[in-house]
C-alpha cells in the first residue's frame, strides 16, 4: 500500500527538488515516471534534468521513444510505461487513488508561490485521503523538509 507524499515547494523550485528525490528512489532500485501535465512543460523538466552536475546524472527520457518500458525515469503525460514503483506528479498532473494504492510512493510537487498551484494541491489531498489514500504532507522550513500533517 503506497502513499502521496506533497512537497509544498516554497524555497527551492521543482528543477531542485524532484532530481534529489528521484535519486533517493533510484538509490531503493526503484523505476520512477515523472508525471506533467504538457509536453512544453516535460521538455523544460528533460533539459534541466541533463542540466545538473556530472557526477549526479539521472538516467531519463520521455516518452515516446523506442526505449521507453527500459528507462529508470520515464517523464511522460499519462499512463508510464515503464513499470514504476513511483509516481512523481507536478504542474497539477492527476493521480488517482488507485495509483497511489499501486505505487510503493507517489509524490506530489507543487509550488508554493503559485495560488491556483496551492488549491489544486488541496483538492488533489482531500480526493486522495477522502478515499482512503494515506498522505503526508512536507514543507520546506529553513532549507529543511519537515513533515506538517500525515493522514
Amino acid at each position: 500500500m503506497g502513499a502521496a507524499l506533497f512537497y509544498h515547494l516554497t524555497g527551492r523550485p521543482l528543477e531542485a527538488t524532484a532530481p534529489v528525490l528521484l535519486a533517493k528512489a533510484l538509490e531503493q532500485g526503484w523505476r520512477v515516471a515523472v508525471r506533467g501535465r504538457d509536453r512544453a512543460r516535460l521538455e523544460w523538466l528533460d533539459e534541466a534534468l541533463w542540466m545538473g552536475p556530472e557526477d549526479s546524472f539521472l538516467p531519463h527520457g520521455i516518452e515516446g521513444g523506442p526505449q521507453d518500458a527500459l528507462q529508470p525515469i520515464l517523464l511522460c503525460e499519462g499512463v508510464p510505461a515503464n513499470d514504476p514503483k513511483g509516481l512523481m506528479c507536478f504542474d497539477g498532473a492527476e493521480v488517482s487513488a488507485e495509483e497511489i494504492e499501486r505505487f510503493e510512493r507517489v509524490w506530489i510537487l507543487f509550488d508554493g508561490r503559485d495560488s491556483v498551484a496551492v488549491e489544486r494541491a488541496r483538492g488533489q489531498w482531500r480526493a486522495l485521503t477522502g478515499a482512503g489514500c494515506k498522505a503526508q504532507y512536507w514543507s520546506e522550513d529553513q532549507g529543511r523538509w519537515e513533515k506538517k500533517a500525515e493522514s
